[in-house]
């Protein structure tokens, strides 16, 4: 009984420092992405008009979807494993806060791809190219203008400020924690509560729409900050992990 409770502690602290592994690795695809991110609203045009994004579709698909964010949509896959792996640290630290904070990430990242309508425009500016008719082309144009409004108040505005408070909620538990620097912990608070502030500043107070802008980029550097840090540690448990 005593050797298959210390092979089960054995066989369970390998999945562990396997899973940390993962998360440190999925940490580093992460910040790339993040910043890959600045380089596409810094480089692509914001298109506001169904007509603009059909034409940006038709000139280049991969760009329009890059719009619709389809970067975040790969390092949120890439965040599981790293969320999964605070988790298991961090629950011991407070369990419940660190439970409601996962389980609002993926409520966050649900909601992000079952409204993330990146594929579904692409699908409609290539129906829009064969397109005969004005009427057909009006039809599209106005199912076009619906899935932007889904990306941009759902996938984007709602998903980005569960997920924030998500960030906020860990990044909270730890600032306690002995496996982290304050350094990290501070970043992810203050991307978390940058991202809130951002979201709510465009949404209520459109004349400081800079100040947002501001917010907003200031939440992808706390992000990153936080993100590599974390990974860091992450990277030193798993590969220097002490049985």
């Amino acid at each position: 009984m005593k050797y298959m409770i210390e092979f089960k502690k054995k066989t369970d602290d390998e999945n562990l420092q396997n899973l940390y592994r993962v998360g440190s690795m999925a940490a580093f695809l992460i910040a790339i992405l993040l910043l890959g991110e600045i380089f596409v609203y810094a480089l692509i045009p914001d298109q506001n008009g169904a007509t603009e994004i059909f034409e940006l579709f038709r000139e280049n698909a991969f760009a329009g979807l890059l719009l619709f964010d389809l970067l975040g949509m790969i390092s949120y896959i890439f965040f599981i494993p790293f969320i999964l792996s605070l988790y298991m640290i961090l629950k011991k630290s407070n369990c419940a806060i660190m439970t409601w904070g996962t389980i609002l990430f993926f409520v966050g990242i649900s909601v992000f791809f079952a409204n993330n309508t990146g594929f579904s425009v692409l699908s409609l500016s290539r129906q829009y190219e064969i397109a005969t008719t004005m009427e057909e082309k009006n039809m599209l144009i106005s199912a076009c203008k619906t899935m932007i409004t889904l990306f941009d108040v759902n996938a984007f505005l709602v998903s980005y400020v569960i997920v924030s408070v998500s960030w906020t909620m860990i990044s909270y538990v730890m600032i306690k924690s002995k496996n982290f620097s304050r350094n990290a912990a501070y970043a992810g608070l203050f991307a978390g509560l940058s991202g809130i502030i951002a979201e709510i500043i465009e949404n209520t107070l459109n004349q400081f729409l800079m100040v947002a802008i501001g917010f907003y980029f200031l939440a992808i550097v706390f992000i990153i900050i936080w993100i590599i840090l974390s990974g860091r540690q992450l990277y030193k448990l798993g590969f220097n992990y002490k049985y």
